[in-house]
């Protein structure tokens, strides 16, 4: 060898990927990944596939909360059923109520009151009572005159408080019965204070 210059590669210095076989088009020539690339990346796709179904779960719309059930004024009524033809009572009224509930609608009666302190009430049954779902109860309601002269003669005379329950909360309110209870009432305490039960 002779002269001065950059050493030169022998033949076959650097390997060249092998020529695809005769009649091979470039279509169908393969790329043989290694198997531990493999791994690698069915790894890979598998952690990307965990971490979106995370993402989709932890930010997945909640379904709207239920809507709270009804007020339980909002559900029952209350009908003057006439009074009594005898009540049995000197100094007292007595008649019926028909105590109804809507479809799907459970409501306890806790308590049947009157405003006036010259005034009780007892009923039959006694207080609490349910009035199932959709149905209606009759209930006996008495009223007795303690204080003739304090017995309210005003438009405040026909008013009932009750108090009801269910469960979304507990009312109290007044009633005003109809279909004849302020004339009955009216006339069963003028009846009563006329002659006062000793």
């Amino acid at each position: 060898m002779s002269g001065i210059g950059p050493v030169e590669p022998g033949e076959d210095t650097y390997q060249h990927p092998a020529a695809p076989a005769a009649g091979a088009t470039p279509s169908r020539v393969r790329h043989v990944v290694p198997p531990r690339h493999r791994r690698k990346a069915v790894l890979a796709a598998v952690a990307t596939l965990a971490t979106g179904v995370g993402v989709y779960a932890v930010n997945a719309p909640e379904p709207p909360p239920a809507p709270p059930p009804p007020w339980p004024s909002q559900v029952v009524g209350f009908a003057y059923a006439g009074a009594s033809p005898d009540d049995g009572h000197a100094g007292a009224f007595t008649f019926g109520v028909s105590i109804s509930t809507e479809p799907g609608q459970r409501v306890t009666v806790d308590a049947i009151t009157q405003p006036s302190a010259a005034l009780a009430v007892s009923t039959e049954p006694s207080a609490p009572f349910t009035v199932p779902a959709g149905k209606s109860r009759d209930v006996t309601v008495t009223v007795y005159v303690l204080d003739c002269g304090e017995v309210p003669r005003n438009s405040g005379l026909p008013f009932l408080e009750v108090t009801l329950r269910n469960e979304r909360a507990v009312q109290k309110q007044s009633r005003i019965l109809g279909g004849g209870y302020p004339e009955d009432l009216g006339a069963a305490i003028g009846r009563a204070c006329a002659d006062p039960a000793p």
